[in-house]
């Protein structure tokens, strides 16, 4: 049975696992137990959601009893100097109010449940709300060596925003350079611990200030956030084309805001337009990464610093999430991680 099962996870393929299921596992151990079958793994990214499904349909298919015990083991993908941290991505907007910050916190979220050390960062220094999205608007980052700001934790993310130092009433005045400096002090000056993934939520816009934090942050990748509305796609188009000037590749567009379901009815309403971010992506040979309902408890959580991801990781609206954050940790590892087997042999360790 136990080469049963390793031949099942050779075979097996997914949109998640393209290459087979075994092509992203840096470790396979599969011992007899008590209830039947350990499968011990080692994932090359975070994707809990996919292998459990994963190893449930072979527990069906071989008719046999299986445990999981999974942990993931991230590389960076882009050699940088930013101590405590493995992969950057920027998860950027043409725009504001398109919902950028919540989609930033919520990915974030659903990728810590996938089983990656998560932090955010809080690029928009004109208008922080990742501190009040995360609970923690009233606390203070500490410093244990007088040189290095900590983190704060909110919902289990590290997390460092411009807004932890500048009360909420006072007005963030400063000239495109100013700006610039203040949020590459926060990078390089917060002690991030050991970090697979640190999100950064990007200013929207595509002026100086945007170019600029693209072309000095070492990120790896970025994600772009839309509404279907044409408006917004005008200016995502010049996001895409600012990123693609400073050599960082886009992994995909997020459309937030995709359509409605009535509560009372059930019906589907496409408020802001339908299909938009799909052509986009089409036009753009990038991956639609996933649509994101307009939904009362997204809404809730970002203002109340509980969101529907970590409040109820089950809910429908928390797949989404999860969906959306596997698909881009996914994408980075298959085009940009040297252990891919899209650019090279991974070596599978047995025991």
């Amino acid at each position: 049975m136990e080469e049963e099962i390793r031949s099942y996870i050779k075979q097996y393929r997914s949109k998640c696992f393209p290459f087979g299921l075994l092509n992203v596992l840096t470790k396979l151990n599969v011992t007899e137990n008590s209830n039947g079958y350990l499968v011990d793994v080692c994932l090359a990214f975070p994707c809990f959601t996919q292998l459990k499904l994963a190893i449930e349909k072979m527990a069906e298919d071989l008719d046999v009893n299986l445990d999981l015990k999974a942990n993931v083991q991230v590389e960076a993908v882009r050699q940088h100097n930013i101590s405590g941290v493995k992969n950057i991505i920027a998860i950027a907007s043409g725009k504001g109010g398109v919902g950028k910050s919540t989609t930033a916190v919520n990915i974030a979220l659903a990728l810590q449940e996938e089983g990656a050390r998560v932090g955010i960062l809080d690029a928009d220094i004109y208008g922080p709300s990742i501190p009040t999205m995360l609970g923690i608007g009233d606390q203070k980052p500490g410093s244990e060596d007088g040189k290095r700001m900590l983190p704060l934790n909110g919902l289990g993310l590290s997390a460092m925003s411009i807004g932890f130092l500048v009360p909420d009433s006072q007005a963030s005045i400063w000239r495109g350079p100013m700006a610039s400096t203040a949020f590459t002090q926060l990078l390089n000056e917060t002690a991030w611990d050991d970090l697979d993934y640190l999100l950064i939520d990007m200013p929207p816009g595509t002026g100086d200030i945007q170019l600029t934090l693209a072309q000095k942050v070492p990120v790896a990748a970025a994600c772009m956030i839309t509404t279907p509305q044409d408006i917004a796609l005008i200016d995502v188009r010049k996001g895409i084309s600012m990123f693609d000037k400073v050599q960082v590749p886009v992994l995909g567009v997020v459309e937030n805001m995709s359509y409605h379901i009535c509560s009372n009815c059930g019906h589907e309403s496409h408020i802001f337009g339908q299909g938009g971010a799909e052509h986009l992506a089409g036009e753009r040979e990038i991956e639609l990464l996933g649509q994101i309902p307009l939904d009362l408890e997204v809404r809730q959580g970002a203002d109340h610093g509980n969101s529907p991801v970590f409040a109820d990781i089950d809910s429908d609206i928390s797949q989404i999430y999860r969906r959306i954050a596997t698909n881009i940790v996914s994408d980075l590892y298959y085009q940009l991680d040297w252990r891919s087997p899209a650019t090279a042999n991974l070596s599978i360790i047995e025991e």
